[in-house]
């Protein structure tokens, strides 16, 4: 050890936080925004919750599995805690903003509750008592946070919006995280230049409702002119959007995404179902000629265009006909990429107050069903592509094997590709590559050429 050893053994070691942060992306900017004022001040990040001092659980509370994986993970590190006195537990995220003081009660361990905004001043009040988050504080989005990424540093998620306007009777998230509020158009463009700056080369534009973007700022904007401002943003070469609300996807926006080299010809569509009855009791806007007319419309203009969508099986009131028209639509439909749900009954969605509940045995024999009948329509998707020559981006080594992903896979939700043979890659470096097999949800390819300058 060189000279300056007997000082450096003087000086207390920063305080450590460790962060479990569960549920949608959404979710993990605002873990990475918290993060990042953490280091700011001045805590040093751990992965082993063992030798943190700050313990955070960032939570979910959308619906009943996802709550109780977030009191799981809660109990886990009060339990943590309770070992280890002095360690302090906050938690943060929808959980707390839906329970609030009630949480508090039930895990007295619980040193501090966030709930979905005021980040920034969680350091502040962590030295006060405990005081809940009331369900009503939905702070503006206006500034730009720092952020620690916790995803590879090649790939980015981009957080456009807050909250959401959509009355879906089956959805909790407005009472979670308020209205719909656009952030501001230079302060997004500011992010993606800081996180493209650190080497970041694929944007993941999320919110509850992108299409919406803009509609509510002074002066207005839209999507299409965030597209316009992002696509001239240095370094970045992917933008992929997430959480496309089907009614207000505009032929603008169409043919803007069309014409760009950046922006990828992915759609994410949280359709939800397909049958007119059905939608109509979700209060969702479109109607199934709707939404056939958009896949149309999009694979006119894009006849490449990847489409995912999600739907929810044993809706109330879901009967034999109706679930077989959504699994008719799936199967005409062909979508390269489906999430189906089964149907949860949360106290607080307007749903809940529905009669003629489906029997979960039913539900889960139908998610089962239509999962079927779209892994069949994956498989013979995927194996279209063989012989096909495309972009990879390298995420990574999984059991000695080269990771990437193409345009149609966007990260964790879809498939992943893997590199014949053992090629020394660059992580986030991209390469042309050429399928040469596929199975249910993944492909193979190999290298066809220099990673891209």
């Amino acid at each position: 050890m060189r000279g300056g050893w007997k000082e450096r053994l003087k000086k207390p070691r920063a305080l450590r936080v460790g962060l479990i942060s569960l549920g949608c992306p959404k979710n993990v900017v605002d873990a990475e925004r918290l993060l990042g004022r953490f280091l700011e001040g001045g805590y040093e990040p751990t992965s082993d919750p063992a030798e943190a001092d700050l313990l955070v659980v960032n939570t979910c509370g959308f619906k009943a599995d996802a709550e109780a994986e977030s009191r799981a993970a809660i109990l886990e590190m009060a339990a943590l805690k309770a070992a280890h006195p002095g360690k302090r537990l906050v938690v943060t995220g929808c959980l707390a903003q839906r329970y609030g003081d009630r949480l508090q009660e039930e895990i007295p361990a619980i040193d501090l509750l966030a709930g979905t905004t005021g980040h920034d001043r969680v350091l502040e009040r962590l030295s006060i008592p405990i005081t809940a988050m009331p369900a009503a504080d939905f702070a503006t989005v206006s500034e730009v946070a720092p952020r620690l990424l916790t995803t590879p540093p090649h790939t980015a998620y981009l957080k456009i919006a807050e909250g959401c306007n959509n009355p879906c009777t089956f959805c909790i998230i407005p009472r979670l995280r308020g209205p719909f509020r656009s952030r501001p158009l230079d302060e997004i463009i500011a992010e993606a230049e800081a996180l493209a700056a650190g080497g970041v080369k694929e944007l993941i534009v999320v919110s509850q409702d992108t299409t919406l973007y803009g509609r509510d700022l002074t002066p207005r904007s839209n999507l299409v002119e965030l597209l316009a401002r992002l696509e001239r943003v240095r370094g970045v070469r992917w933008i992929r959007l997430m959480y496309l609300y089907p009614t207000m996807i505009t032929d603008a926006l169409l043919d803007h995404i069309a014409a760009s080299n950046k922006v990828l010809h992915y759609f994410d569509l949280p359709l939800q179902h397909a049958h007119g009855a059905v939608l109509k009791r979700m209060k969702r806007a479109e109607r199934p000629e709707d939404l056939k007319q958009l896949i149309t419309r999009i694979r006119q203009r894009m006849p490449d265009a990847v489409l995912r969508s999600v739907f929810i099986v044993g809706f109330p009131g879901e009967n034999d006909a109706e679930f077989d028209t959504l699994r008719q639509f799936v199967v005409e439909s062909r979508f390269d990429h489906v999430g189906v749900f089964t149907y949860s009954d949360e106290p607080e969605a307007e749903a809940f107050q529905l009669g003629d509940k489906v029997l979960a045995e039913v539900a889960e024999q139908r998610r089962n069903a239509l999962m079927t009948v779209q892994q069949e329509i994956s498989r013979e998707k995927l194996a279209e592509l063989v012989g096909r020559r495309v972009v990879l981006l390298v995420d990574g080594i999984e059991k000695g094997q080269t990771v990437g992903r193409t345009t149609g896979q966007a990260p964790e939700v879809d498939g992943i590709t893997l590199l014949e043979g053992r090629p020394t890659l660059k992580i986030g470096s991209m390469v042309p590559v050429v399928i040469t097999a596929s199975k249910e949800y993944d492909l193979k390819a190999r290298i066809a050429g220099p990673a891209i300058k």
